[in-house]
């Protein structure tokens, strides 16, 4: 299963119920992915928490990207 590298962020299973005419229609579950994306981090990084991947290629959601751009 493909996960976040940084964060290790991964799918999960999600469901709701459609509420018509007062009664709540159960709906099927669905599979929640995160937006993965192969990004190169830059070799001279300075935050700790992205330090073990300098100069690597790695697959990471779109919040540590933008973590990691700032």
């Amino acid at each position: 299963m493909a996960k976040c590298k940084i964060c290790k962020k991964k799918s999960e299973l999600a469901g709701n119920y459609a509420k018509t005419r007062g009664q709540y229609n159960p709906t099927g579950k669905r599979r929640r992915k995160p937006n993965l994306q192969s990004v190169h981090v830059p070799e001279g990084i300075e935050k700790k928490a992205y330090k073990e991947f300098a100069g690597k290629k790695i697959t990471a959601c779109a919040k540590c990207i933008k973590a990691i751009s700032k």
